[in-house]
């Protein structure tokens, strides 16, 4: 084996490229990534060739006393790299024993994560949880906590996009609405995000021709495939900011409300400990005081403020909570949950007849 510190710091590196089968890299991958470690890490280094990369590979599978089958892909975008990684995908150069507390919280985790339908790689993860029990640790029993869930239709879908988002891929989509489930249209897309909202995954993603940003409800995922001859686009920033101002995920241009709102005393305490919105805030001190002139007909309760876009979800929650929640401010909010309860009411009156 090749003795001096760099070439075994060299081998470490490599061994943890090889045991990566969530990444593919090829040879000159592998250089880059020994390259920038090295730079990063040892000030005396003059760079590592690929040769030298080629001949560490060549040693670890032919020379080191536990040989390593390596296997190389093609990859499928019809260029000629080759990606490597070891055959046996538990197989490591340097394995390290796991302790009691590190193997309890990785079957914590995993007892999480099998919760989730269409989960990518869930068999991998199930064989880990085997084999934490096959040495001795005990496993997390799956029902200590539990998550709301709602069946997506194709029920790999988020698991195939939740890897063409890591591997950062274009994707052509197939779609359908609610409305015309019989029409399916096609969306080329760059996937950046999934959200879940209301026991419901979204998708999403970059229209590549105008790169506005849209959504897909999961359910109505016909289906999509990776196109690997187009170049994928990062999203600038954080793509969870588009969330900041709005309850949901309906986005939209709308100008961001200052709402005001009263809640009764039956509700207050919930709205107060499960806000509508990150933004909402308890309105006390002399702005109550102010408040309670204003509106003197409202007789205990609190007064809350939340700055939010006008979308479907953010009425809906004003609406569901009855004669409990008031809008107060501004008016053009009030006008549209006072249209949508007076729609509500009709409809009750239809019916009552």
């Amino acid at each position: 084996m090749p003795t001096n510190k760099n070439a075994l710091t060299r081998i470490k590196i490599l061994d943890k490229l090889l045991s990566d089968h969530f990444h593919n890299y090829t040879i000159d991958d592998m250089v880059e990534k020994v390259n920038q470690y090295m730079s990063e890490n040892y000030c005396d280094t003059n760079g590592v060739s690929r040769r030298t990369i080629e001949k560490d590979i060549r040693y670890i599978e032919y020379e080191m006393p536990d040989k390593a089958e390596i296997k190389r892909t093609l990859a499928t975008d019809g260029s000629k790299r080759r990606f490597l990684h070891y055959a046996d995908k538990t197989f490591s150069l340097f394995k390290e024993e796991l302790t009691p507390e590190e193997a309890s919280l990785l079957n914590e985790t995993f007892a999480i994560l099998g919760q989730f339908d269409g989960l990518p790689n869930f068999g991998e993860i199930e064989r880990f949880r085997s084999g934490l029990n096959k040495y001795g640790h005990e496993q997390t029993p799956k029902h200590i906590i539990s998550f709301s869930k709602n069946s997506v239709g194709n029920s790999n879908i988020i698991g195939r996009l939740f890897t063409a988002i890591s591997q950062k891929q274009v994707i052509m989509l197939h779609y359908h609405t609610f409305k015309e489930p019989h029409v399916v249209t096609d969306y080329k897309l760059h996937p950046y995000l999934l959200k879940e909202y209301s026991s419901r995954w979204f998708l999403f993603a970059a229209n590549t021709d105008n790169n506005h940003i849209l959504n897909f409800a999961l359910d109505r995922i016909v289906d999509f495939e990776p196109l690997p001859a187009h170049k994928y686009i990062p999203y600038n920033g954080d793509i969870n900011d588009i969330f900041e101002d709005i309850i949901g995920v309906t986005l939209t241009d709308e100008p961001v409300h200052k709402i005001i709102f009263w809640v009764s005393d039956n509700s207050c305490d919930y709205v107060a400990t499960k806000p509508l919105h990150a933004s909402q805030r308890n309105i006390s001190g002399s702005k109550d005081e102010a408040m309670r002139k204003k509106y003197p007909f409202l007789h205990g309760g609190r007064f809350f403020r939340i700055d939010c876009r006008e979308n479907y979800e953010l009425i809906r929650e004003l609406t569901s909570f009855g004669k409990d929640l008031l809008v107060l401010e501004p008016q053009e909010i009030q006008n549209d949950v006072f249209q949508h309860i007076s729609k509500v009411f009709a409809k009750y009156q239809e019916i009552r007849k």
